[in-house]
């Protein structure tokens, strides 16, 4: 049972690996995201391997098995190691990929608010909205005023509403990303040393 989750992180890599590219980081980042991921079903398979093994032998002599459980578990440690690098950099360059689409909606949104000064803007406003039927034929100036305003600022609201939920996504993401990758690798790493030294010590 145990060695089948194992054989199955291999698997799982050879379909990624198969498709090498070492040069492209969009591949560099799916080897590491598949590493990571998948590694938790690894390492319970290798703790069901050692758990196994000493149930049925509780003496101090190190087996076949505790031998082998001690050097996957070292290998993956040392390629979790290796893949943080790597794993960090694509957490900076989701962030400065982040930061620009961010950076253009607010440039959108302040632009916006800009041209909602723009007295010719209202008065476009009051004809499209006249054309159309949209305010009586008989209302006042102010009161066409008013609504091309009240318009505008319902189209500023808007914009306004969607950059925060962009930006509270970004962080989410950005987040979530930074624990469950280079922060989870680093979990993985600790537990893979420490059941390394504990297979064999």
């Amino acid at each position: 049972m145990g060695i089948t989750l194992v054989a199955l992180l291999l698997l799982q890599m050879l379909a990624v690996l198969t498709l090498w590219d070492w040069n492209q980081e969009p591949f560099r980042q799916l080897v590491v995201e598949r590493l990571i991921n998948q590694s938790p079903m690894a390492l319970v398979g290798l703790v069901l391997m050692y758990l196994s093994s000493r149930l049925e032998d509780d003496s101090e002599t190190r087996t076949p098995v505790l031998w082998t459980i001690c050097i996957i578990s070292g290998l993956l440690a040392v390629v979790l190691t290796a893949s943080l690098p790597v794993a960090i950099g694509g957490d900076q360059i989701m962030q400065q990929q982040s930061d620009q689409q961010l950076a253009g909606k607010k440039g959108q949104l302040e632009m916006a608010r800009q041209q909602s000064q723009d007295p010719a803007l209202v008065q476009q406003l009051i004809k499209q909205a006249e054309a159309s039927g949209q305010v009586p034929a008989n209302a006042s100036d102010a009161q066409k005023n008013q609504s091309a305003r009240a318009f505008i600022d319902r189209q500023l609201d808007q914009m306004e509403a969607q950059f925060k939920q962009a930006e509270q996504a970004s962080k989410v993401s950005l987040s979530q990303r930074r624990f469950a990758g280079s922060g989870g690798a680093v979990v993985l790493i600790i537990a893979f040393t420490i059941l390394c030294l504990g297979s064999v010590l």
